[in-house]
Order: C-alpha cells, then structure tokens, then sequence
C-alpha cells in the first residue's frame, strides 16, 4: 500500500485517469450521426427548455422526463443540442465512474481494485457507447450504481440519514427509467451482508425493515412528481410493450424464454468479452476474502438478467448496461487477485495493460471508427449502419440552412416522428425563413397536396430515410440534391428539391 501513502502519487493517478476517461468519452462525440431515439429526446428537451408547458412532454411516449431535464440544464452551457445532450450521458457515465470506484472500495476496501475498477470502467465497450450517445442508459447506470452503493451503507450502517439519501437516488432513478425499480426490488437481498452476530439482533433488523419503508415512501413520492401531469399512465402503457405484465405472462409463461436468453448471453459476451468473464471467476477462487460482497455484487447483476429473460416482451442491448456495472467490481478484482502475485512492478503493468488492451482498442474504434468497431451487431445495425442512424443529416442541415439565407423554403420530411423531422428542427426550427414538416404514410402515385403547392412558390426540398416500401415513382417531380449511405448498409438519406413549376 506505500503507494497510495504517496499523497502526490495518489493524486496523479487520480487526475490521469479523469483524463482519460474524458478523453475517450468526448474525442469525435460528434462524429458518430445522430440517432433516432436521440433526436426525439434532444427535441424534447429543445421543446421543454423554450416553453414549460411542456416540462413533461416525455410522457407523450410514455418515457420519464429526467434525462429531458438534464438536457434542458445543458442545452444552456452548450451550444450544439446533440452535443449538449450526449454530455449529459457523458457526466452520467463520469459519476457512475466515480460510484464504482467508491462501490469496489466500500466491498473490498481495497484501493487497488478501486483504482483498477475506474480503468476497467474506462476501457469498457459497453460503457463507451452509452456515455457518448443522448440516450438514458448512462444515467440508468449512474442511479444504480448509487443506489448499490447506499444500500450496501444502508444494511452496514442502518441510519435514517442513509435511508433518505437513498430514496432520493433511487427517486431519480425511477424518475430516469422504469428499469431503476429494480434498486428497490433488491434491497431485501442485501441482507447477505447483516451483521446476525451483533447483540441486538431484533432491534436492528426491525429497524433496518423501517428504514427500508423510509427508502420506498421517499422514492415514490419523487417518482408521483409525474402525477402533476394528466399523462402519468402513459408510462404503465408505454412499459407494456417492452414487458409482460404478470396477469398477461401468465397465460403463456416462457413464451420467448429461449429467444430471450439467447439474446442476451449474446450480447453479454459481446460486450462482457472472455477477458472480463475471466477476471470474474477469478475473483471468486483466486480471492477468498469478502465472498458474501461478491455474491451480492454478482444477484445485482444475475437478478434483473433473469428477469429480463422471462419477462421480456421486446429487447435491445441497452437494456443490461446497468446491471453489468457492478461485474465492473469483480473484475477489477480478478485483475487484483492476478498482478498481487507478481513482485515486479513492470510485469505487473504489463498484464494490466494485456487484460484492458482489447476492450481499450475496441473503445478508441467506436470513437474512431464506428462503422467498423467490433461492438455488438444489435447495435452497430441500430446506431450505425442502418436507416436509423442519421448519417448526411449535418450536411443536409448546412445545404438548408445556406438556401435560407436570403429566402424562405419548405422542407417536408418522410415521417412525422423519430429522426425526421425532429433531427432538422433541432438546429432549423428556429429560422424564421424555413418551415419543417412531415408526413406519413406517403402516397405511393403523388406527393402531398401542400408540398407540391408550396413548390410552385417558394424552393420547397423533401427528405427521404426510410426503408423504401415503394420504389420512388417518376410521378415524383424531384431532383436529387444530396445523399449519403447510412454506415455500410444498403440505406440511404437523401435530399430532394421538389420540382413543380
């Protein structure tokens, strides 16, 4: 430990490793295109900042507001919204950083895996996708890893103030996505870590037990901040269609059991590669000390997995972000529990080096090079290299914004919702010489009335991205202006001037 007696070294350590988390989460941020469901919410919050009537308009889709929030608070010190938006993801991931850190220390107390669990944290592929991208899964992860950690302090400590300060987070939490219910779903298993020896063995676990009604009566009253708006039901409806209700699962339980779990073993080991999984085990048999916090750390993990698996209606890699988090401790340490045998200090550095080298490559690849970056195909096909991503979407701003200068023009858009238009009325809405709108379904003989009318008048452009259902029909009086492939997929968006004088 004499290095983390050096107050100097312990202090650079601390500053190189809040560099380089920076620096992997911030280089190119703007480079990677602007995804569907991150124009949507960027909107939202572009909406809600300029009219707080709309402070709630998540609920429109059945999503809760406190990322839009977030954003809004950006939106002022920034002044791109995209990258304001996914600086929110950003500082979410550097406070889940900072929550594992002090997670592994509270575990373990041990500042080596403590200092390993940041650099593993850094380097992780998964964590890398969602803390650069305006989606709500970095800040899902945050809520969870601090509501581990406070529950942890909770059942060691059983004090009102920890009680509180834990309702608040996983307040925000739930305030943040439905998926953060799990903080108080798990309580009861952290049990593990009571004291039964201890004199005043009824007195402290009824005590506990209060405490624990102290955490859920404070959560929910945070999270009914939702019923001030009249669309607080929309999130029951809008997490339907992502899980089964009971009363519906137990009609046909099991129904995508097997699919489910293929999924999601997938996409663990796509993200969670051989290496991590190692250092895992490892800390089980190579570490024998603190078995009961591991076991904890890994049913935080396992629980909400298995729960996924048999509830799942619909399924997406984000969905088990958070739940990998506190593996993070674990691994970090399995990496402890191998460099601890190791006497030489060079040797030891490198083996660090050989067990993060390949996520640490394939996280300088996302930020680099997305459309090759060996990150899982669920994803990369969502976010990169499908009609989902919004790649050509800054240059099409940058044509209509410059055709706007000195005049007014028409765009509309194919789709009402999603990354058209909300991707162009983020930097556009705002131009009094242009007027946004979309439309669907399209007529598969003739453009809308009003977009052909608007053409005899004034330059009038139409943007298509979608997966053709209909071949563009000669009908169309349209010139092609602009296109660009959408990652390595056979898709394409593409900007048209309507042509019908």
């Amino acid at each position: 430990m004499r290095f983390f007696q050096n107050n100097r070294l312990f202090f650079l350590y601390t500053i190189f490793l809040v560099l380089l988390y920076f620096s992997f989460r911030l280089y190119r941020i703007t480079y990677l295109p602007i995804f569907t469901d991150e124009a949507i919410y960027t909107r939202w919050a572009q909406i809600a900042l300029n009219d707080s009537n709309w402070r709630f308009i998540s609920l429109t889709d059945g999503k809760q507001p406190m990322f839009v929030w977030l954003a809004m608070i950006s939106m002022k010190l920034f002044n791109d919204p995209v990258f304001s938006a996914r600086m929110v993801s950003v500082f979410a991931g550097f406070f889940t950083m900072i929550g594992l850190w002090i997670l592994t220390w509270e575990v373990f107390r041990n500042k080596y895996a403590s200092f390993l669990s940041v650099l593993v944290y850094i380097c992780y592929p998964f964590a890398q996708v969602y803390d650069r991208m305006a989606l709500y899964d970095s800040l899902v992860a945050t809520f969870y890893t601090w509501a581990l950690y406070f529950s942890i302090l909770l059942i060691r400590g059983i004090r009102l103030d920890i009680a509180y300060t834990l309702g608040f987070i996983i307040g925000g939490g739930i305030l943040t996505k439905s998926t953060n219910f799990f903080s108080i779903y798990l309580l009861p298993f952290t049990l593990i870590l009571f004291d039964w020896q201890k004199s005043n063995l009824k007195k402290r676990l009824f005590t506990w037990i209060g405490l624990i009604i102290v955490v859920f009566l404070v959560s929910y009253a945070i999270y009914f901040i939702l019923r001030l708006s009249p669309l607080f039901s929309m999130v029951n409806i809008k997490n339907a269609t992502f899980v089964y209700p009971f009363s519906e699962w137990i009609k046909n339980p099991g129904i995508y059991l097997i699919t489910n779990a293929k999924s999601l073993i997938t996409w663990l080991f796509e993200y969670l590669n051989p290496i991590y999984i190692i250092l895992i085990i490892s800390s089980f048999f190579f570490y024998r000390k603190y078995q009961k916090e591991k076991l904890l750390l890994f049913l935080y993990f396992i629980l909400p997995f298995i729960a996924l698996i048999i509830f799942a209606k619909t399924l997406f890699p984000r969905f088990i972000f958070f739940m990998t988090i506190p593996l993070l401790s674990l691994v970090s340490l399995g990496l402890y529990s191998i460099i601890e045998r190791i006497n030489k200090l060079f040797i030891k550095v490198l083996l660090v080096l050989l067990f993060v080298g390949y996520s640490a490559f394939v996280s300088f690849k996302i930020a680099y090079d997305p459309i090759n970056a060996p990150i899982s195909i669920a994803d990369s096909s969502q976010y990169i290299n499908n009609w989902t991503a919004g790649w050509g979407v800054v240059e099409i701003i940058a044509l209509l914004r410059e055709e706007a200068k000195d005049k007014k023009i028409f765009i509309a858009t194919e789709g009402t919702f999603g990354l058209m238009p909300a991707s162009l009325e983020l930097y556009l809405v705002q131009n009094k010489n242009i007027k946004i709108k979309g439309y669907w379904p399209l007529d598969s003989i003739k453009l809308p009335k009003e977009v052909l009318d608007s053409a005899k008048n004034i330059p009038t452009y139409f943007v298509f991205y979608q997966p053709q259902h209909f071949i563009i029909p000669s009908s169309y009086p349209l010139k092609l202006i602009f296109q660009k492939q959408q990652g390595n997929s056979s898709h394409y968006l593409r900007l048209y001037k309507v042509d019908n004088k």
